[in-house]
C-alpha cells in the first residue's frame, strides 16, 4: 500500500504560515514562550483560526520555530569541543550561549526549562548533555577547569544569567556579560589567572531602576 504524499500548501495558506511564523519568532524573541496563540494571530495579521490550522497546538509551532536553532546549539558545542585551547571551548560555548538567550527570550526559556517542545527538540536538548560534560573533562583534564565542576553547574550559570538578563535587562541590557566574567573566573583553578571584568558595574541608580522594573513587570 503506497504512502500518500502530503499536497503543498495552496499559495495562500502559505502565504500565512510564514506570517504566522515570522509573527511568532518576533513575539517569542520579546517575549517569551508564555504569549497567547490570540496574541501571535494579531501579530500576524491573521485570524486565530487560521493559526490553528497551520499549528494546532503551541508545540507545534516552537517546534517548527526552534529546531534549527537547537541544532546549532549542537554545532556551537561541537565547534568549542574542537577548539585547541580547553579554557577557550568552555568560554566560547558559555559566551556564545549567553548572546544567544540575550537576543532570544524564547530560546533561553526553550533551553532552561521543560514542557516546552515536542520530542525531536527535548532529543536535541538531551543530545547537548554529554558534550557539555566533554566540555568541563576536556578542560579539567588540561588542568585549567577547577575539578569540582559538573556539567551541571554549567547549566546552572546559564540560569543565573537568565534572571540577570530578566531582572536588568530594561536598565542594562548588557550587565549579564560582567556576571558572567565574575562567574568565569570563578571556573579556575588558580586566582592569579583572573581577567579584568567585562563592561561597568551597575550604578547605585541603575540598581534602583531594575529593582523597580522587575517589580513592576510582575504587577
Amino acid at each position: 500500500m503506497s504512502t500518500p504524499v502530503e499536497r503543498p500548501l495552496r499559495r495562500d495558506a502559505e502565504r500565512n504560515r510564514r506570517r504566522i511564523l515570522a509573527a511568532a519568532r518576533t513575539v517569542f524573541a520579546e517575549r517569551g514562550l508564555d504569549v497567547s496563540m490570540d496574541e501571535i494571530a494579531r501579530a500576524a495579521g491573521v485570524g486565530v483560526g487560521t493559526v490553528y490550522r497551520r499549528f494546532p497546538d503551541r508545540d507545534q509551532l516552537v517546534s517548527a520555530l526552534f529546531e534549527d536553532e537547537m541544532n546549532g546549539v549542537i554545532g556551537l558545542a561541537q565547534r568549542c569541543l574542537a577548539l585547541d585551547d580547553p579554557w577557550e571551548g568552555v568560554v566560547t560555548f558559555l559566551e556564545e550561549m549567553c548572546h544567544r538567550a540575550a537576543a532570544d527570550r524564547g530560546l533561553k526559556q526553550l533551553l532552561l526549562s521543560t514542557g516546552r517542545a515536542r520530542c525531536e527538540i527535548e532529543r536535541t536538548r538531551d543530545a547537548l548533555h554529554p558534550l557539555v560534560t566533554e566540555l568541563v573533562d576536556r578542560a579539567q583534564a588540561a588542568g585549567v577547569l577547577r575539578d569540582d565542576l559538573v556539567a551541571t553547574d554549567i547549566l546552572l550559570m546559564q540560569v543565573a544569567i537568565g534572571g540577570v538578563m530578566d531582572w536588568a535587562g530594561d536598565v542594562a541590557p548588557d550587565v549579564w556579560a560582567r556576571v558572567l566574567g565574575i562567574l568565569l573566573d570563578g571556573l579556575r583553578p588558580r586566582r592569579d589567572a583572573a581577567e579584568p571584568l567585562p563592561g561597568p558595574a551597575l550604578g547605585a541608580d541603575e540598581v534602583l531602576r531594575a529593582m523597580h522594573e522587575h517589580r513592576v513587570g510582575r504587577g
